[in-house]
């Protein structure tokens, strides 16, 4: 049925919440602001960097030249330390091999910045195990938009409908679903199971290797 499956990086295939809450909270103690604990963090996280950092700023420090500023200091943080704590999900190279083995092609699609994305994938995940790597760029619209996922069908030969693809959130799901692709959550990520019903999952799975039994 399927051809190829499109993963999610962040709270998918990678567990990166606690090196994004260390680096927003540096930057916010070196501005004198209010830092945040890994579980409210989890909820900003999902639709690219600018907008995490827009939430965790307060209120009385959302202007665009604050925003630029911190958004500056958190990538530089970001990109020293995107590895110190991030790992893979357990069952996920698991996973993975069994993908492989049934002959689908893989993508991984974020909304983390292109060039971080690259770095997360080849140092946590091996590159080599993907078709297509994908991260948010100033061509192609960050998701929900389903242009990334289009973009990504054609790269690897197959049609839309023949991709199945995997997130944590409801942004996944809606890209999925305005992509004509098939939705599947994962329970494990940032998300709760009523967000990702409510966002078009067709499929919830509580631990990686149940995707083998779907694709």
């Amino acid at each position: 049925m399927f051809k190829a499956v499109l993963f999610d990086l962040d709270g998918t295939l990678l567990d990166s919440l606690q090196d994004l809450t260390d680096c927003a909270n540096k930057v916010l103690s070196a501005n004198d602001l209010p830092t945040h604990n890994a579980n409210t963090v989890k909820g900003y996280v999902g639709e690219g960097v600018r907008l995490l950092v827009e939430r965790f700023l307060p209120e009385s420090h959302k202007q665009e030249k604050i925003v630029d500023q911190v958004l500056a200091e958190f990538r530089d943080c970001y990109r020293q330390n995107y590895a110190a704590k991030t790992r893979p999900y357990p069952g996920i190279n698991e996973m993975l091999d069994g993908v492989e083995k049934k002959g689908l092609k893989t993508a991984v699609f974020s909304n983390k910045p292109h060039d971080l994305t690259k770095d997360c994938v080849d140092e946590l995940l091996n590159t080599r195990r993907f078709d297509v790597v994908l991260g948010s760029t100033s061509d192609i619209p960050r998701k929900p938009d389903p242009a990334g996922a289009y973009h990504i069908a054609n790269q690897l030969g197959v049609r839309s409908n023949e991709c199945l693809f995997l997130g944590d959130s409801g942004t996944d799901m809606e890209t999925a679903n305005r992509a004509g692709m098939h939705a599947v959550g994962a329970l494990w990520g940032y998300r709760s199971k009523e967000v990702l019903l409510e966002t078009g999952a067709k499929a919830l799975i509580d631990k990686p290797e149940e995707l083998l039994s779907i694709i």
